[in-house]
């Protein structure tokens, strides 16, 4: 029998995307309900990074109970009733994946420099900055040695800065992961939530967080659950004007 869906027009679903891998991977992303099992892992395959021939994908409802496995590529989405609030679990079956053994995410795994507190203590300002450049000198060679493919293009040492020069307030943006639309509304370090340079965006969803204000601190001002501080490489600037919510995607 077939799925007692029926699929309408341009009708969609916002599902909440976790990845097997990735612990921290969680974005609200919107479906047309017509995409074809298989459209569906290709946009994942741009988000996550997982090969769309090495992913399954599962869909569980708000309690957490498994609905069903999408395992025919040629259906339609809509064919496995999937809701708003719904979870689409994306599986990855290939154990040398870019995804797995956790080093995209544990900083435990990668080498640190270490130094006694008493010859910390000899050093001098200028020291203190040689070592921490060094530090990151060594952190990229490791990520470079395990991912080679990912890392042809030599980083700059002063990266986030640069970054941080191309992203003006009232810029259109696009965050990532989860190609999350908006504009941005403050740019510049914040040390409460943490060291180094912060972008606050205004989505124009409410996919955000807070209003702008963050442990007590305003940053920017915008409605409810549409604000978010993110560091600079999940931003891009450019032309993203904001989503129709029923667009059609190409497949």
């Amino acid at each position: 029998m077939g799925s007692h869906l029926q699929i309408q027009g341009d009708e969609s679903v916002l599902l909440r995307v976790t990845h097997s891998n990735l612990k921290s991977f969680s974005t609200d992303v919107r479906f047309s309900l017509q995409l074809t099992v298989e459209a569906v892992k290709e946009k994942m395959w741009k988000k996550c990074g997982t090969s769309v021939n090495s992913m399954g994908l599962e869909l569980y409802d708000e309690m957490g109970a498994k609905v069903s496995e999408l395992s025919d590529n040629s259906r339609p989405l809509g064919f496995y009733s999937p809701q708003d609030g719904y979870r689409l679990q994306v599986i990855d079956f290939d154990p040398s994946s870019v995804t797995s053994g956790g080093w995209l995410e544990d900083t435990s795994l990668v080498e640190k420099y270490k130094i006694s507190e008493e010859a910390y203590d000899k050093l001098d300002g200028n020291s203190v900055e040689i070592i921490s450049s060094c530090t990151f000198r060594r952190f990229k060679g490791k990520l470079a040695h395990q991912n080679p493919s990912a890392h042809e293009t030599k980083i700059p040492d002063n990266y986030v800065e640069e970054l941080c020069a191309k992203i003006k307030v009232g810029d259109r943006c696009q965050v990532e992961p989860g190609e999350k639309r908006g504009v941005v509304k403050f740019v510049g370090q914040a040390e409460i939530l943490g060291p180094g340079f912060w972008i606050g965006v205004q989505y124009d969803e409410p996919l955000g967080k807070h209003d702008g204000m963050v442990k007590g601190t305003r940053f920017f001002d915008c409605p409810p659950l549409h604000g978010a501080m993110v560091r600079p490489d999940k931003v891009q600037v450019g032309d993203y004007p904001e989503r129709d919510p029923f667009e059609e995607e190409e497949i």
